[in-house]
C-alpha cells in the first residue's frame, strides 16, 4: 500500500523534538508540508527536515489534495477549530491532547468525523509504549488481582509567561495540560469512564492559570484515581496502579525517552521492603512512532475509529467535569456519553 501523506499544522516544540522525527521513521508514513502563520518559520522548519513544501497559512495546506492526514501540535483553544477544518477538508487527523475541553466540543468533533468518514484521534502516545501494553496485559490477566486503584504524579517547573502552558486563555494550566494524562491513564487501565471527580485547584496569581491541581475520580465497581499535578513545581512522573493481590509500577510512565529500556516493577505487596519484586525491562521504544504507526494501521484497516471518538468525548466529558468540581467544591458527575452510531 502507498504511504499516508502527512501536513503538519504549526511548529510547535512538540512537533520539532518528537513527533515530526517520528512521522518519517515511521512505517507507512511521508511528511510532504508544513503549514504556519507566519511563512519563515515554516520555510526554516521545512528546511530543517527536509519537508518538501511549507505553506503560510493552515487553510493553504489543508486545501493541498495531496495531504491525506493533518498532525496538529497547536496550543489547546486552536485544537477543535482546526481539527473540524481538516476533516470537513476530507482529511485524517491527529491532534495532540486535550483534542477538545467540553463534552459538547468533542461531540461536534465526533459528528463532524462521521460526515467526513474520516479517522480522528488523540495523540496520548502513552498507549502504545511497552511499559503501557504490558501493564494493562498484567492487569487484564489478574497479576495484580482486581485494580482497585490508579495513582498519578506529573509536575514540571515552568515560569515562562511567554509560554501557551502559562496562558490561561488559550488553555493553558496543569489540568488540561498534564492533568489530561491522569484521567486518560485511569479511563485506560479500568477500561471504563469514571463516575465522578473531585478536584482542587491553586492558580498562578498572574498567569490565572492552576499551577497545581489534586484530583480523584470515582469509577463503578469501586475503583478510584487519585493524582497530583504542577507546572510550577519539581520534575517529576510517577505512576502506581494498585491491586488486591499486588501493585505495578513504572518507569518514566509519560514521557519515557525513546533510548530508555523501561523498567516496570510487579510487586506483590508481601512486605515493605519489596523482596518479592519482579523487574520487566522494556527494549528502548519510540512511543511517538509506535503511535503514527498504530494510526496508518486503523485508518487502512477502517479499524477502532468508533474507539477512539469514544476517548476523545470520554477524556474531554472528564476534564470538564473536574474543572467544574475545583470550582464548586464538591463531587461532580462526569457526563455519559453514548455510542456514535454508524461509525466502525
Amino acid at each position: 500500500m502507498t504511504n499516508l501523506s502527512w501536513g503538519i499544522l504549526g511548529t510547535a516544540g512538540i512537533a520539532r523534538k518528537a513527533m515530526l522525527p517520528a512521522l518519517q521513521s515511521a512505517e507507512g508514513c511521508r511528511v510532504v508540508a508544513i503549514a504556519s502563520r507566519d511563512a519563515a518559520r515554516a520555510q526554516a522548519f521545512a528546511r530543517d527536515f527536509d519537508i518538501p513544501r511549507y505553506h503560510a497559512s493552515y487553510e493553504a495546506l489543508l486545501a493541498s489534495p495531496e495531504i491525506d492526514a493533518v498532525y496538529i501540535p497547536l496550543p489547546n483553544h486552536l485544537h477543535v477549530p482546526l481539527t473540524l477544518q481538516a476533516l470537513r477538508a476530507g482529511k485524517h487527523v491527529l491532534c495532540e491532547k486535550p483534542l477538545a475541553l467540553t463534552l459538547a466540543d468533542a461531540e461536534q468533533v465526533a459528528e463532524t468525523a462521521r460526515q467526513a468518514d474520516r479517522f480522528v484521534a488523540e495523540a496520548f502516545m502513552t498507549h502504545h509504549h511497552p511499559q503501557w501494553t504490558s501493564a494493562r496485559k498484567l492487569v487484564r490477566a489478574g497479576r495484580i488481582g482486581h485494580l482497585t486503584a490508579v495513582q498519578a504524579l506529573f509536575s514540571y517547573a515552568n515560569h515562562d509567561p511567554e509560554n501557551v502552558r502559562n496562558q490561561a486563555d488559550i488553555g493553558g494550566g496543569g489540568l488540561y495540560d498534564i492533568g489530561c494524562y491522569a484521567l486518560d491513564t485511569a479511563r485506560f487501565f479500568f477500561e471504563q469512564a469514571p463516575e465522578s471527580v473531585a478536584a482542587i485547584m491553586e492558580r498562578d496569581a498572574v498567569f490565572g492559570t492552576d499551577r497545581i491541581t489534586t484530583g480523584a475520580a470515582r469509577f463503578a465497581g469501586g475503583g478510584q484515581l487519585g493524582f497530583t499535578v504542577s507546572t510550577q513545581s519539581a520534575l517529576v512522573q510517577q505512576l502506581t496502579l494498585l491491586g488486591t493481590d499486588g501493585y505495578l509500577v513504572f518507569d518514566a510512565p509519560f514521557n519515557c525517552p525513546g533510548d530508555h529500556r523501561a523498567r516496570l516493577a510487579i510487586d506483590p505487596g508481601t512486605d515493605l521492603l519489596g523482596t518479592g519484586r519482579e523487574i520487566q525491562t522494556m527494549p528502548p521504544a519510540d512511543q511517538y512512532r509506535l503511535q503514527a504507526e498504530a494510526f496508518v494501521r486503523q485508518v487502512r484497516a477502517r479499524d477502532g475509529w468508533a474507539a477512539a471518538l469514544d476517548e476523545i468525548r470520554g477524556n474531554a466529558a472528564a476534564l470538564e467535569a473536574t474543572t467544574r468540581a475545583a470550582r464548586t467544591g464538591v463531587w461532580e458527575p462526569v457526563a455519559e456519553t453514548k455510542p456514535i452510531a454508524g461509525v466502525a
